[in-house]
């Protein structure tokens, strides 16, 4: 189990070490592996390596909360419940309102500025230095990248 490699660091140096070390896992390893993570964009590793799948937690929006079904389902998660969780854990509820507020005006801001997103991780070119792709092509016990 591999939960939440990364956390804790920018974003850029979190998402490039787990991207490292599941595509390690894959390439290398072979073991069977569920990987937790928030970022998204290693959902795109089964693209890449036949032996991944995504599988979140299902989850249902009640009112403003939400109701986690706890059944894995395939795929990625199809959207992030960080304001619900933080909810459930007891933040006060002035503080939910300036963040729902803040989330508002970050994905507005983005869409009227036309602001530049945060460059995918996996649209940068290859590195000739990673020999991992000659290895990955064998085939490998199936891993799971779990979507927290």
């Amino acid at each position: 189990l591999m939960d939440e490699i990364g956390r804790g660091t920018s974003t850029f140096d979190g998402l490039a070490l787990a991207w490292a070390i599941a595509r390690h896992l894959l390439s290398h390893n072979r073991s069977h592996t569920l990987f937790a993570t928030h970022y998204f964009e290693l959902t795109q590793l089964p693209q890449e390596f036949a032996q991944a799948a995504n599988v979140h937690l299902s989850a249902v929006e009640h009112g403003d909360g939400i109701v986690f079904l706890h059944a894995v389902q395939e795929g990625p998660a199809s959207q992030s419940y960080g304001l619900q969780v933080a909810q459930l854990a007891g933040v006060p509820q002035p503080v939910i309102r300036a963040a729902r507020k803040r989330l508002a005006w970050l994905e507005q801001h983005s869409a009227d500025t036309g602001a530049t997103p945060q460059l995918d991780l996996f649209a940068l070119p290859s590195d000739p230095s990673d020999d991992d792709a000659a290895e990955a092509a064998a085939p490998a016990a199936p891993s799971a990248l779990a979507e927290a």
